[in-house]
């Protein structure tokens, strides 16, 4: 044993009962460096907190240490920062490691296998156990809790260790939001280098958003969330469990109800038979305050971890009292969270001396015993991934419905590329009619796309084109969202039970659907028309050619056979460039719209169509929401200019430079909204320095963070919208 380790580990745990001898020490190696000989300091030493970089440098020093470590970059983040895979197990099951992913995906795919030969594969297999860290950065314990584990793992010989390692290959993940892991490390080092001052709020964790990274798991707008889904995909790991803290001491999901309906019956079986065995075990062991059942529950699939719920596997996570950086201090625990109650018979302390260490001790444990208890049980999680993964493929005829469909007529045919694309993103098979159908009195086109139910991830289509419902008996849900993408995205799906179109001919979409676009009709035009439905992409054209002349049609009308919506785009040839034609073909291609060449312009009434310059505006107070607006003008490729409120206040003539001042969402009171923060004590500065490197390089920076737009501010948008600007407020920004 390093036993001068195991005495920083007791010295760092404030009560003997936050404890266990699962990592009250550490095993000494000559060969494989323990992370204090690497960062120079233990985990869960006070005021130390790990950037990424060093995570990451010491990760690969175990890999490059022990033959029982493997380490891969899964992708980056917006800004350019790596996201790390690190697996641990047996020598022998590392070099094949290989083998064992092909072995899970094989058992994820149960059409092409049988019985007989799952069963030989779940005897050859084993679990993966993926335990990912700090996707929301104030959460700072799991990423040295990480690192610890993996060195634990790696060298020690103990039966509990041994057998994880023998039966099970553990995946890591040390840190999800790589961007904002930084920033919270920069964050918590100014506030230690500065006491007196007060410390910037953490304003921006990644590129776009906040603590809501966590609700990405639908969309996939975020890189964090694509680069999780991949990796599944890749890997299908038995377990994904996310790491999180909030609540006292350790809450370890199994959820209220609701339940997610869509879900297969045995994935809410496994949360709740996990979480009591952690439960009782760490009970056994003296710990207070480990429970489950409230707090959260089982509704929206709109967290990460639905990465693995979504997909036959099992979607985990913790909440740990985290908070407070890497401090040790005396912390109340709220009244409500230290009641015995059926669900916590055994509750948190009203008051404690909370560390780093303790967090992690708990979550260390914990996720120990999870871990031997999916390595003991190998064979049985294996036959449930499978046998889930069977019953997805059998929803078609025992469930029901047959498949989905959605019409490659549709008016919409950007926005019905771009689900079907989001649908491929989260692995759910998409297909296209090879001739015309028609089913169960309705005509599909050849081309239209069809979702077959009797496929492995045929729970998460469904549940992702369903008309979701909630019932009214059950109680509030924690968290709720839309996801029923075929109304969000105005595209028609259509629920089809006749099992009859499986027989139908039709073909995988192997890539990412990109709608055509084109021009048709004569080379010689004066004008192109372009239909106006709806589709997003009519927006992105126009900023793709936003020096050409365009127009509006104020009404309907017809041309060349066709009845064109209000709003259609006019073209003129007249008044614009020479190659107009192949500008308009090239601009258009990709966007799913015909721009039709026409002999004539058409007699409607028309108004001019701007590009006009936009100023997106945010607030130092927060930037969780605006992050989802600047993620949906980035992908429609509309360009902006992104400036704080603090601009709103020095540009006396607005107008000048923009056509459109859009005012991101911000919370609190219209007082609040216009004054920003107090402007009381030192400047609170956003910006790169020795101290904090990871500040104010991306999106934005300031020097102070004090005062919004103010009164000036105020005067200042006034005159704008006075001299015909258009200033948006979104939500309860509206009442300033």
């Amino acid at each position: 044993m390093d036993e001068a380790y195991g005495a920083k580990i007791r010295q760092n745990t404030t009560e003997p009962f936050f404890l266990t001898e699962l990592v009250d020490h550490l095993p000494a190696s000559d060969a494989v460096p323990n992370p204090e000989k690497l960062l120079g300091y233990a985990i869960g030493t006070p005021d130390k907190l790990t950037y990424t970089k060093d995570i990451y440098r010491y990760m690969r020093e175990l890999e490059k240490a022990s033959k029982r470590v493997k380490v891969f970059m899964i992708g980056r983040s917006e800004e350019g920062r790596e996201t790390l895979l690190v697996a641990v197990s047996d020598e022998a099951n590392i070099a094949k490691l290989d083998r064992f992913k092909e072995i899970t995906a094989k058992l994820a795919d149960p059409r092409k296998i049988t019985d007989a030969e799952a069963a030989k594969l779940i005897a050859e297999g084993l679990p993966m156990y993926w335990a990912s860290g700090s996707i929301h950065s104030p959460e700072t314990g799991s990423p040295e809790m990480l690192m610890e584990l993996a060195y634990r793992l790696a060298v020690e010989d103990s039966a509990l260790i041994e057998n994880i390692r023998k039966n099970a290959i553990v995946l890591i993940t040390p840190v999800s939001e790589v961007d904002g892991r930084d920033r919270a490390v920069d964050i918590y080092n100014y506030r230690k280098a500065n006491p007196t001052k007060a410390a910037p709020n953490l304003v921006y964790w990644g590129k776009y958003v906040a603590h809501d990274n966590n609700r990405d798991a639908m969309g996939m707008a975020l890189a964090l969330s694509r680069i999780m889904m991949a990796t599944f995909l890749e890997y299908h790991p038995t377990v994904l469990h996310d790491l999180h803290e909030s609540v006292p001491f350790l809450y370890t999901s199994t959820g209220m109800g609701p339940y997610n309906a869509w879900l297969d019956p045995i994935v809410v079986n496994e949360w709740q038979k996990m979480a009591y065995v952690e439960i009782e075990e760490m009970t056994k062991r003296g710990v207070p305050g480990i429970w489950t059942h409230g707090f959260y529950d089982g509704w929206a699939p709109n967290y990460m971890f639905y990465v693995a719920n979504g997909h036959n596997s099992i979607g985990r996570f913790y909440e740990t009292f985290g908070g407070s950086g890497a401090d040790t201090r005396e912390r109340t625990v709220p009244a409500a969270q230290t009641t015995r109650t059926w669900f916590r018979p055994n509750p948190p302390l009203p008051r404690v001396k909370w560390s780093l260490r303790n967090n992690i001790n708990l979550q260390q444990s914990a996720i120990l015993l999870a871990m031997n208890y999916t390595a003991t049980n190998r064979k049985q999680f294996l036959e449930n991934f499978y046998l889930k993964s069977k019953r997805s493929v059998e929803k078609a005829a025992k469930e029901g419905p047959a498949a989905w469909v959605i019409p490659s007529d549709d008016p919409r045919p950007a926005e019905a590329a771009a689900m079907v694309n989001l649908l491929r993103m989260q692995g759910i098979e998409t297909r296209r009619l090879a001739a015309d159908l028609e089913i169960a009195k309705a005509k599909y086109p050849a081309g239209s796309y069809v979702i077959r139910m009797d496929q492995p991830y045929s729970r998460m289509a469904d549940m992702l084109l369903d008309t979701q419902f909630y019932n009214v008996n059950d109680p509030s849900p924690y968290d709720d969202t839309g996801w029923s993408m075929g109304a969000m995205r105005n595209v028609k799906t259509v629920r089809v039970t006749d099992a009859e179109i499986l027989k139908a001919p039709m073909t995988l979409v192997s890539e990412a659907v990109t709608p055509p676009g084109r021009v048709q009709g004569p080379v010689s035009a004066a004008a192109y028309l372009i239909n106006h439905n709806a589709d997003n992409t009519l927006a992105t054209l126009r900023f793709r050619l936003k020096d050409v002349k365009m127009f509006a049609a104020e009404d309907s009308f017809k041309a060349e056979d066709r009845t064109f919506n209000a709003g259609s785009f006019i073209i003129r040839s007249e008044g614009n460039p020479g190659d107009l034609r192949s500008r308009v073909e090239s601009a258009s291609a990709g966007l799913g719209f015909v721009a039709y060449a026409t002999a004539a312009v058409p007699k409607v009434a028309m108004h001019e169509l701007a590009a006009p310059r936009v100023a997106l505006v945010h607030s130092w107070l927060n930037t969780q929401n605006e992050g989802w607006y600047r993620v949906a003008f980035d992908s429609l490729k509309i360009p902006y200019d992104y400036i704080s409120d603090q601009k709103l206040r020095t540009m006396t003539d607005l107008r000048s430079k923009y056509d459109v001042i859009i005012l991101g969402p911000t919370p609190g009171s219209s007082q609040r909204v216009v004054n920003g923060l107090a402007m009381v004590g030192d400047p609170i500065p956003w910006k790169q320095s020795t101290l904090t490197p990871n500040l104010g390089n991306s999106p934005d920076t300031t020097d102070d963070m004090r005062g919004g737009m103010g009164l000036e501010g105020l005067v200042n948008v006034s005159r704008f919208i006075e001299a015909g600007g258009l200033f948006v407020t979104i939500a309860g920004n509206g009442s300033i």
